[in-house]
């Protein structure tokens, strides 16, 4: 499983002592407050700094740290992403699962109508590999990159019509996910008629 994550997004400066405002990916900020330090990155360059302060603003959260003092040197750091390890990012509820955990999970399906209720998961059974978890209209989409090897899904589900291997997007609720399993990386998904 990853150990570090990407907790929130640097969206602008504040005042002149070269504190920004941040975004917090889940929504929540209580965490920060636990933070000593923390990752800046902007996907090729990535830079510690000690936290020196954080403090809740009206919807945002304002976030100071070492070694940035003005609000040029903080106007750099625009958009870049906030990379903590584990031990900091938000504290996960019941039901709840970190994006970078569910990436790489293999997707399985089994019927039970058929009565083949074995637990194990078979190579037949896995009908993909999770790519990413994005926003969504309503939710949270599971994209699945759709495994050639399959046997449970026709080829016009798996191919695009260029030849390639195809990926499909499945809502991330109860309807569709069965066993979510991170540690052996694995996902249940439901129905087949979804990868459709």
């Amino acid at each position: 499983m990853k150990e570090h994550f990407v907790v929130g997004v640097v969206r602008g400066t504040h005042g002149m002592t070269g504190e920004f405002k941040v975004e917090s990916t889940s929504g929540e900020y209580e965490h920060f407050a636990r933070m000593e330090e923390v990752t800046l990155t902007d996907g090729t360059e990535s830079k510690l700094f000690p936290v020196e302060n954080v403090s809740m603003g009206t919807g945002c959260l304002y976030m100071k740290l070492a070694g940035i003092s003005t609000p040029e040197q903080a106007a750099r750091y625009n958009r870049w992403q906030i990379v903590v390890p584990r031990k900091y990012a938000h504290p996960l509820q019941e039901g709840e699962w970190y994006i970078e955990d569910l990436k790489g999970c293999s997707v399985w399906y089994k019927d039970e109508t058929a009565g083949d209720t074995a637990p194990a998961v078979a190579e037949k059974d896995i009908v993909g590999t999770v790519t990413d978890v994005r926003e969504g209209g309503s939710g949270y989409l599971v994209e699945i990159l759709l495994s050639e090897g399959c046997s449970l899904l026709a080829e016009d589900v798996k191919y695009t019509k260029n030849g390639s291997v195809r990926s499909a997007l499945v809502p991330f609720n109860n309807e569709f996910w069965g066993e979510v399993d991170v540690q052996n990386r694995k996902m249940q998904l439901m129905h087949l008629w979804i990868l459709e």
